[in-house]
């Protein structure tokens, strides 16, 4: 006696990150440079608002790992200093006001915000198949969240976030990136996720969102439809496939401030070059 499985074979699943589904969307020719391309091509130095921004993630955690008792503004001050770097910044004296002003910042979100609990999760991984209904998953999401809360028994994924802009609902909601965690945080967590929140820290604003299964599913499948067009640049390359066509550059204003500039020669023509404290957000009149 047998079993009869025909033709079937089992369907190959896509694991894709948040950071790969963005950067693949924006353009593919970065998308290639940064994950395929190998040894991995020539890049720019470090972005001083990366910098400031990574600093104030690494605070934040780290002020999340000591005891409650211990998470004042000082102490949350105190960590910007320990974690903080000059990287990307014009000179040490630029590096100094934007340490003091990223030590405000963190400091006045320590003061303002509720941090006697402890989050589920920080920089916690999270990881679930997902999408492809009837027939089962076709791509596996996965990635890192700032921040997991538990409140009341549901997840509620936190993002930190130090640019220029406050963001607004708009913004939450359409956060291809937060959908992604929330959906995974489920699976991985066994809770129910549908809340989603960017905490601008410069301005202490939080914009929220809550999610609905049809939204949800809204982003797992543009997730998936990337997916699918990337894996499948991805296999005609490795097939012998021109990488040149397969990854065209998608070039605009972005092309400044690419991390992949030296490496790309129409990104190079398509816009000028960006000093890397370009992006920072102006100081006010005081820091000056």
């Amino acid at each position: 006696m047998g079993f009869d499985f025909g033709d079937q074979q089992p369907r190959r699943l896509t694991r894709v990150t948040p950071a790969k589904l963005a950067t693949f969307d924006d353009c593919p020719r970065r998308y290639r440079l940064t994950y395929l391309d190998r040894p991995t091509p020539q890049r720019t130095g470090a972005w001083a608002h990366s910098t400031l921004g990574a600093v104030v993630h690494n605070a934040l955690k780290a002020l999340f790992d000591l005891p409650v008792e211990r998470r004042s503004p000082q102490r949350a001050a105190a960590l910007v200093a320990e974690h903080w770097k000059d990287a990307g910044f014009v000179d040490e004296v630029q590096a100094a006001k934007y340490r003091r002003r990223a030590q405000e910042w963190v400091a006045e979100y320590v003061e303002h915000n509720d941090v006697a609990f402890d989050p589920i999760g920080l920089e916690r991984w999270v990881s679930a198949p997902t999408g492809g209904g009837p027939g089962g998953p076709t791509i596996i999401v996965e990635g890192r969240a700032d921040r997991i809360d538990d409140r009341d028994g549901e997840l509620v994924i936190v993002d930190y976030k130090t640019g220029r802009r406050q963001p607004d609902e708009y913004e939450a909601r359409s956060a291809q990136a937060l959908a992604m965690y929330a959906v995974a945080a489920t699976r991985t967590l066994r809770k129910p996720c549908h809340r989603v929140e960017l905490h601008h820290v410069p301005s202490g604003t939080v914009a929220a969102a809550e999610h609905t299964p049809e939204s949800l599913k809204r982003h797992v499948t543009r997730a998936e439809e990337t997916a699918a067009d990337l894996q499948k640049a991805t296999d005609t390359l490795a097939e012998g496939g021109d990488g040149q066509e397969l990854f065209p550059a998608r070039t605009g204003r972005h092309c400044s401030w690419c991390d992949f500039r030296p490496s790309c020669a129409e990104g190079q023509q398509a816009a000028p070059e960006a000093r890397s404290w370009d992006l920072l957000a102006p100081l006010e009149a005081d820091d000056e």
